[in-house]
């Protein structure tokens, strides 16, 4: 369930849009001032902050730095409130989103800050290899073991830990899911751990971590991989002794969290080499659940199709239609090296851009295959960059990356192998020099 915190009042189009994150299973809390909804985002958290902006959004984003809360924010208010929009947006806020509100952009702005909802976290499969997956996680399910869930990136390793949290004893009781590799390690350790008054400059209160945050219910530490090796001592900790230190604490803090992690890499190789923990490793990996690529789950593909192609009619207002045979087949046969996320983009692009009763092939845009392994790539592709300044190179290949990914910031920054804060710089650069850049499909950029 998201977790969205409302700054303003609840009444009008404000309240309306809290209706409508209602209905779409967010959980929602209000506060009336900054400090209402700082002092908020201390204890119980939030996914995501919709700030009206009758309200000061650039002293909520000061705070929020200030207090090292990562917490992405959305800025809304009437359409009129062009040069408030963009006031926010330059100070920092997510993206900006028109009142009265549109039930779809709604949807679009928790799915975007939460990955996925509760209603879509059961697992799509129909292949055998996914459905001995399912099995295994349903026989440790209401257990209390920490469970390491590995796989390629995209494979669906955070779709898998809320269906396991949604099927366990905790079920009534928060899930919250960080990613260790989005934040730096400064900000990743407040955010883990909370901190308490004067603990650093900006400090000025309390705060609880996701630990906290996450009691009584599951903490996903997803990219556990990428975690600095001092913080992995401190949940290792944790993990043994079911307490946390706040940063400036004089006394532990007993917290009862149910740890899920996820990861793309080979975490016991990375013991090898040394930069991660062997005791920490087999900590977590007391159930393992290796989430397969979709190249060896082919009998997912199409339920998969099926699946996001009703999703994103729905999202859209488009009415739903059936995937042609001839475009069934060309899913069929692509070997989606980006697994089921690249998969949900073809079939949301392809909804989208399809015309008549029926999804035909014209719509599905697949990317091509890589080389297979001792193929000779074609030297066209780098011979069209003589002559370019890698500059522009940049420019134009996270413009298409954007475009390829219909403005999802996120996705984009893992195609593109650079942080989100990276490329939000890139994008406010572009935009400042005239550049289009592709807004976020669904809702406001």
């Amino acid at each position: 369930m998201s977790r969205l915190l409302i700054l303003g009042p609840l009444a009008g189009p404000l309240g309306l849009a809290a209706r409508m994150a209602q209905g779409r299973g967010a959980a929602i809390a209000q506060a009336d001032t900054v400090p209402a909804a700082l002092a908020h985002l201390r204890g119980p958290g939030a996914d995501l902050a919709l700030c009206h902006v009758g309200h000061d959004v650039a002293a909520l984003l000061r705070g929020l730095a200030a207090e090292r809360i990562a917490c992405p924010v959305v800025a809304c208010g009437p359409e009129e409130a062009s040069a408030e929009a963009v006031e926010a947006v330059r100070a920092g806020a997510r993206d900006f989103l028109p009142l009265p509100p549109d039930a779809d952009l709604i949807a679009a702005m928790l799915e975007a800050a939460a990955g996925v909802t509760e209603r879509e976290a059961a697992p799509v499969a129909r292949d055998p290899a996914m459905l001995a997956v399912l099995a295994r996680a349903a026989q440790v399910a209401r257990a209390e073991a920490s469970v390491l869930i590995t796989g390629e990136s995209g494979t669906g390793k955070e779709v898998l830990a809320r269906h396991l949290h949604a099927a366990s004893r905790r079920a009534a009781r928060p899930f919250v899911a960080l990613n260790c590799a989005a934040l730096p390690e400064t900000l990743l350790e407040s955010e883990l751990f909370g901190h308490e008054k004067g603990a650093f400059s900006g400090a000025v209160a309390t705060r609880k971590g996701k630990f906290e945050q996450a009691d009584g219910g599951t903490l996903l530490l997803d990219e556990i991989g990428e975690m600095d090796p001092r913080l992995q001592a401190k949940i290792l900790r944790v993990i043994q002794e079911r307490e946390v230190d706040r940063l400036g604490g004089g006394a532990p803090v007993r917290v009862d969290v149910r740890i899920l992690a996820a990861t793309n890499r080979d975490l016991l190789a990375e013991v090898r080499a040394g930069r991660f923990r062997e005791d920490l490793y087999f900590r977590l990996d007391v159930v393992r659940l290796r989430l397969p690529p979709l190249r060896e789950r082919p009998a997912d593909i199409l339920p998969l199709a099926e699946h996001f192609a009703r999703r994103y009619a729905d999202a859209n207002g488009l009415p739903r239609r059936a995937l042609s045979p001839a475009a069934r087949a060309s899913l069929a046969a692509h070997p989606w090296p980006g697994n089921v996320r690249e998969l949900e983009n073809a079939v949301h692009r392809a909804v989208l851009l399809a015309e008549g009763a029926e999804i035909g092939p014209e719509a599905i845009e697949l990317t091509p295959a890589p080389a297979a392994p001792g193929q000779v790539a074609l030297a066209t592709g780098v011979e069209a960059l003589v002559g370019r300044t890698v500059d522009d190179v940049e420019r134009d290949l996270i413009i298409g990356t954007l475009s390829h990914c219909l403005g999802n910031r996120t996705r984009a920054a893992e195609i593109l192998g650079i942080s989100i804060r990276a490329l939000r710089n890139k994008i406010q650069d572009y935009r400042a020099s005239g550049l289009a850049v592709p807004a976020a499909h669904g809702y406001a950029d």
